[in-house]
């Protein structure tokens, strides 16, 4: 598999600030410098795939061959078991709205249809992520990673983002929603996506 050298410069497929940061911190130790689609002035392409490495691959390839850069992008969201895997692949457009994203929303929506199963807790489910790195020539490599537990409520914590609040990752008492920044993000679907991407292509 082919690996980043030190010195690499990517692009990260996104134009999600926080995102950005948190890879660009973990690429850092290994003397690649991450950019983003903003830093190149590139648009955001539309996501039409129904599965997480479809709408990875999108990003990815596109960012590679806009830039001539190696490109890193990911796809993730939330599987309710109760839900048969919804929302999935529509994670984040459960939070749209007319003026961006409301995920206070998108949580009462999931607990809604949970409810409307009438099955009883707990509701497992998991986050899966998954990252595509993507060179100008065409070639990629997938990996991927998830975090089982189960959704609760009312939701619990501030930190974090997206579903945090509602999500009690398997093992641990406290949601995401609750839990210290980093160690969420070591144990997390994009924690263990982005160490078997470590492992094959850093160092």
């Amino acid at each position: 598999m082919r690996r980043l050298e030190r010195g690499a410069r990517i692009v990260v497929a996104t134009h999600n600030a926080g995102k950005l940061e948190e890879i660009a911190d973990l690429l850092r130790p290994y003397g690649i410098e991450a950019t983003s689609n903003a830093d190149h002035g590139l648009p955001e392409p539309e996501e039409t795939e129904e599965t997480f490495v479809g709408n990875a691959r999108i990003k990815a390839h596109a960012a590679a061959k806009a830039t001539g850069l190696p490109a890193l992008a990911d796809d993730s969201g939330l599987e309710i078991d109760v839900l048969d895997g919804r929302p999935g692949v529509r994670t984040a457009d459960w939070a749209e709205t007319g003026s961006g994203r409301d995920f206070a929303m998108a949580m009462e929506r999931a607990w809604r249809e949970i409810g409307a199963t009438g099955r009883p807790a707990p509701f497992t489910g998991r986050f899966r992520c998954t990252l595509v790195l993507a060179w100008p020539d065409g070639e990629d490599a997938v990996f991927e990673g998830a975090m089982p537990g189960q959704i609760v409520w009312p939701p619990r914590g501030a930190q974090g983002h997206g579903y945090d609040p509602v999500f009690q990752p398997e093992g641990f008492d406290e949601t995401f929603g609750e839990m210290d920044r980093w160690q969420k993000n070591r144990l997390s679907h994009r924690g263990r996506a982005f160490a078997a991407f470590e492992a094959a292509c850093l160092g």
